[in-house]
């Protein structure tokens, strides 16, 4: 079986370049996706293009959910018997304790594909706001895309392929928009395992809340703004898929960026997941009429 692990920050791209890279698949495809909170929305987005997926939500599967991590894959093997994997971890997952899960299970045709964030790359790692994690993909990833050039000069785009030439001088490396490849993705390659001195523990804190049914997305929309102006404490990632006024409703913030789209499917049980430090989950909560509803 084929294994392809898509690794990334918060809101660098993952889940959008799943949803082009499987368009067309030949092979019988699952993709296995590890919300950072437990109510998982990446998965939903993903089967709606018509891909099964396996959701494994409210932790981290290099830490916490490496068991969890086992017994799925096994499951996954089991009951789909599918050509390729992918396992889409959270965007504070570390890639070398997920690579010593697949060992355990003498799974070889590994791809790591690593997606890092052209507007906020160079700024969060001379911060060292993520330490020897944020290394552990980069180092780990045979395939690397610097997304979202379209958002900036070429001047920090020649800055992020630097660092990354420096710290993985042998991973393929694509630039990218929308996290979209024009050539096919390459095969295997894996070799060595960078493992990190440390482990890396991660300090965000995490709250899912039910959202009820024709919601006004104006409501919503301000929500989203005032979390990217830090009125609810540092939220570095929010998302949610919603039943809104206007329809089915997809909204993202990825470090103070809000989009807000329709969305392609039913949405089964509208939610939200924030992610950050400081929140004040509480006064989310009420806002959005949800007090003490948390999942």
């Amino acid at each position: 079986m084929r294994v392809t692990v898509v690794c990334g920050l918060l809101g660098a791209g993952k889940t959008t370049f799943i949803q082009h890279f499987l368009k067309g698949a030949a092979n019988k495809t699952v993709v296995l996706v590890n919300d950072f909170g437990k109510a998982g929305i990446d998965g939903e987005i993903i089967s709606a293009d018509g891909i099964e997926s396996v959701e494994l939500p409210s932790g981290c599967v290099c830490c916490t959910l490496k068991f969890d991590l086992i017994t799925t894959i096994q499951k996954i093997i089991n009951e789909f018997g599918p050509g390729h994997l992918v396992i889409e971890p959270s965007g504070v997952a570390s890639v070398s304790g997920i690579l010593e899960a697949l060992g355990v299970l003498d799974l070889k045709q590994i791809t790591v594909v690593g997606i890092v964030d052209a507007t906020e790359f160079t700024e969060l790692y001379e911060s060292g706001m993520f330490g020897s994690f944020f290394e552990d993909q980069i180092k780990n990833s045979d395939v690397l895309l610097i997304n979202k050039i379209d958002l900036v000069d070429e001047r920090l785009v020649g800055k992020t392929a630097a660092v990354i030439e420096q710290l993985n001088p042998g991973a393929l490396v694509y630039r990218t928009i929308k996290a979209g490849m024009d050539v096919p993705l390459p095969g295997a390659r894996r070799e060595a395992v960078f493992k990190a001195e440390e482990p890396f523990h991660c300090r965000f804190d995490t709250v899912s809340i039910p959202l009820k049914d024709a919601a006004d997305s104006a409501v919503i929309r301000k929500l989203f703004d005032d979390m990217g102006q830090g009125i609810y404490g540092e939220v570095v990632r929010a998302k949610a898929l919603i039943r809104t006024d206007k329809g089915p409703y997809r909204f993202d913030l990825s470090y103070g960026k809000v989009d807000g789209i329709p969305f392609d499917a039913p949405v089964a049980n509208g939610r939200l997941v924030v992610i950050g430090e400081g929140l004040k989950k509480d006064s989310i909560a009420r806002y959005i009429g949800a007090p003490d509803r948390f999942l």
